[in-house]
């Protein structure tokens, strides 16, 4: 067992030489013959190693393990980090079964242990009958490939070394070393998705072909096998479809339309693992709904999604963290000529001209003797009608939006310039009329200056 232990962590390149390992020890067999074959085999591969247990606090005698396991590291000479969580409570305050929040709870417990016992690697004792089961649970869930390469040996900062070992090989090294372990009784629980696929389900799969957790097992190192290669293909296509990162992330619609179907999905699952830092809590309905959204007809839309949100505007997809909130611009009065400090940090300058001169979209005139002041600075609001230059008549702001695809976070960000009319949506249109001729004597002339407020709009 020692010798197949070490190929499997040489070959896989599981730990390296001076390093210093975290072993998750619950007191059952595959934990148990995991810290002790590292111990065993610590010095040949030039490694240290710790343990960690967290309580979960899920039944009475969980102190009599946590107990169990510091009388092993006692005997092993194994330095130990016991941790205690309330589970039950954890779960009723995320409102998440029990499952998830005690996954939750040992992850993070891990993750901080390690990195405070200045661990680089967390060792699970997840086996080959684990990893049948990992595959079939996440069958039933509807996971695509991706997820049905199931559990990866070397996944940072985890490594599983027990992988190519069934249940019944560590029992029998434990048994022939006299090496004790407990047995969880929350693992015969039925209420767990998981116990329920390892004594109902699996047991019913052997009747059709007793080696199903070896077939289930290679099938989840194919998978693997092609994960890889298609991660190559998922970052080429993302950086083509990518638009801008300074924010988020935003991708281009068009071009994701273009990809391959079978592409289209990952590259969108690989975005969301960026925008978010991993994937934790999204599942398939989440990636099918924001596929959903890119093929839409409607062309604007949002998803909350777990830690993450993404938005449709026209043919733009952003992503980000949070759903980005609209800026209202304070409303200003503009009583006569002069600078103004405005909200977003810009500034206007409001002269009277002799003549007309020059414009551009942030620089505007009109005719001074049909508008005069005071006139009004402000932001969209409900019921603002337009007559833009050029059209035939006048509509409801809210519709012209819609014509300029204007994105609904930008358009709350929209100065306008108004008197008892929009004149002028600053930087997009201004309105049909008022427009100074060349004998003109009489020129208002507005000169807009953004604030960095406006420069990384939506």
């Amino acid at each position: 067992m020692d010798k197949l232990f070490i190929e499997n962590v040489t070959r896989r390149q599981l730990l390296a030489p001076g390093e210093r390992v975290l072993t998750a020890v619950s007191g059952g067999a595959d934990s148990v013959a995991l810290l002790v074959l590292l111990q065993r085999n610590a010095q040949s591969l030039g490694i240290e190693v710790a343990a960690a247990h967290l309580d979960h606090g899920m039944r009475p005698e969980s102190g009599e393990d946590a107990e169990f396991v510091r009388r092993l590291c006692a005997e092993l000479d194994i330095p130990l980090c016991v941790g205690k969580r309330d589970v039950p409570k954890l779960s009723r305050l995320a409102k998440e079964g029990l499952e998830a929040s005690a996954r939750r709870a040992r992850r993070e417990f891990l993750m901080e242990t390690a990195a405070t016992r200045g661990c680089v690697k967390v060792a699970l004792g997840h086996h080959r009958g684990d990893q049948a089961e990992t595959l079939l649970h996440r069958l039933l869930r509807g996971s695509g490939s991706s997820g049905l390469s199931a559990m990866q040996p070397w996944s940072p900062p985890f490594i599983r070394p027990l992988l190519p070992f069934a249940r019944e090989q560590l029992q029998e090294f434990l048994a022939e070393h006299g090496w004790p372990f407990i047995e969880d009784a929350s693992n015969r629980d039925p209420r767990f998705t998981r116990n329920r696929i390892r004594h109902q389900l699996l047991p019913l799969l052997e009747n059709f072909n007793p080696r199903i957790e070896e077939h289930l097992c290679r099938l989840s190192e194919r998978l693997s096998e092609e994960e890889a290669f298609w991660r190559e293909r998922e970052d080429e296509a993302l950086k083509v479809v990518s638009l801008d990162q300074s924010d988020g992330l935003s991708l281009s619609r068009g071009l994701l339309l273009e990809l391959h179907p079978a592409l289209l999905p990952r590259v969108l699952r690989r975005a969301l693992a960026q925008v978010r830092g991993d994937l934790q809590g999204i599942a398939s309905s989440h990636l099918r709904a924001v596929r959903a959204l890119v093929e839409s007809e409607r062309p604007q839309g949002g998803l909350d999604l777990p830690g993450a949100w993404v938005g449709r505007r026209y043919e733009r997809l952003w992503l980000r963290r949070e759903c980005p909130q609209g800026m209202e611009n304070a409303p200003l009065e503009i009583p006569g000529p002069g600078k103004y400090v405005l909200a977003d940090g810009g500034e206007l300058q409001v002269t009277v001209e002799g003549g007309p001169g020059k414009t551009t979209a942030l620089i505007e005139e009109f005719d001074g003797f049909t508008i005069d002041f005071p006139l009004q600075w402000r932001s969209f609001c409900s019921g603002d009608r337009f007559h833009p230059e050029g059209a035939p008549g006048g509509k409801k702001l809210k519709s012209f939006f819609i014509d300029q695809k204007i994105e609904k976070e930008k358009r709350r960000s929209l100065w306008l310039l108004a008197k008892d009319e929009i004149l002028w949506v600053v930087g997009v249109r201004r309105c049909q009329d008022y427009r100074p001729e060349a004998a003109c004597g009489r020129v208002l002339r507005f000169v807009y200056r953004p604030g960095n407020a406006h420069e990384n709009g939506l």
